[in-house]
């Protein structure tokens, strides 16, 4: 599938800032399911700086706006043709080795809710059939409901709340997943939607399967990626992972809006 995207970042400061430094995940992975055929990023009076490919495989480019600046738009565009490989990252070279992804962070630690439903994989066939069973188990806990939830909100939080966004369905099953000694690290990308009510941002969570090696699973969406995603990149949690990292220099109050737009040749 020929998938192509609009995806505009724009940052207002109520008073000028002097200099802002950014970093970003926003090249599509290198894998047998994705290839990128143009692949355009744009930062408002941005300078770009040096780039370089991390030990999990992703490619990370810095910029700096020198300011004074009260407004900046990060615009990604592109084209990727994706194909469906029942969710397996098959020929994605990386250097990291997939035990480092047991490690919990502050949003991924297991509670005793989160170490139950992790349970529910106790005397699976295998560790894909775990993998599924933990999915789907998500998926059935947590409610998709945009706004429920806020960036900062922890694994178990959300969990408890038993509703939220793709970022805590993600959130959740690593920690279920690092519980009983699966790998498991988080997804950031985008996601080809029909309906008005999900979004094209998107994030899921990769687990490292014992023969097959990395495979997502979208609990959100209850099922594997196939080629209606684009992976970016990937962490230990969405902070991680997030595509736009940076710092300003000022003491202006910050405001964001996100924009993206993902279409299909057959649109």
């Amino acid at each position: 599938m020929l998938l192509m995207v609009d995806h505009v970042t724009r940052y207002v400061y109520d008073r000028p800032v002097r200099r802002v430094v950014q970093s970003h995940r926003l090249t599509p992975s290198r894998f047998d399911g994705q290839k990128t055929l143009d692949w355009t990023i744009t930062v408002t009076d941005g300078v770009a700086g040096g780039s370089f490919r991390d030990g999990a495989g992703d490619l990370l480019q810095g910029w700096t706006v020198p300011g004074p600046v009260s407004e900046i738009e990060v615009r990604v565009t592109g084209r990727v043709e994706t194909r469906d490989l029942v969710g397996v990252l098959r020929g994605h070279r990386e250097l990291v080795m997939p035990d480092c992804y047991l490690n919990d962070t502050p949003s991924t630690r297991a509670d005793m809710a989160i170490i139950a439903l992790a349970d529910l994989a106790t005397g699976a066939a295998n560790p894909l059939s775990s993998a599924h069973i933990l999915s789907d188990a998500v998926a059935e806990a947590i409610a998709y409901r945009p706004g429920a939830t806020k960036a900062q909100t922890t694994a178990a939080e959300a969990l408890a709340l038993g509703e939220g966004v793709c970022q805590d369905h993600a959130h959740v099953l690593i920690a279920a997943a690092r519980h009983i000694g699966l790998p498991a690290r988080y997804v950031s990308g985008y996601l080809l939607v029909t309906d008005e009510n999900s979004e094209a941002a998107h994030a899921w969570a990769e687990l490292h399967v014992a023969g097959l090696g990395w495979v997502g699973f979208d609990p959100a969406n209850a099922c594997c990626p196939d080629d209606r995603y684009i992976r970016l990149g990937s962490g230990l949690d969405a902070q991680d992972a997030a595509p736009i990292r940076g710092v300003s220099r000022g003491v202006g109050q910050e405001s964001l809006d996100v924009k993206v737009a993902v279409l299909s040749e057959q649109q």
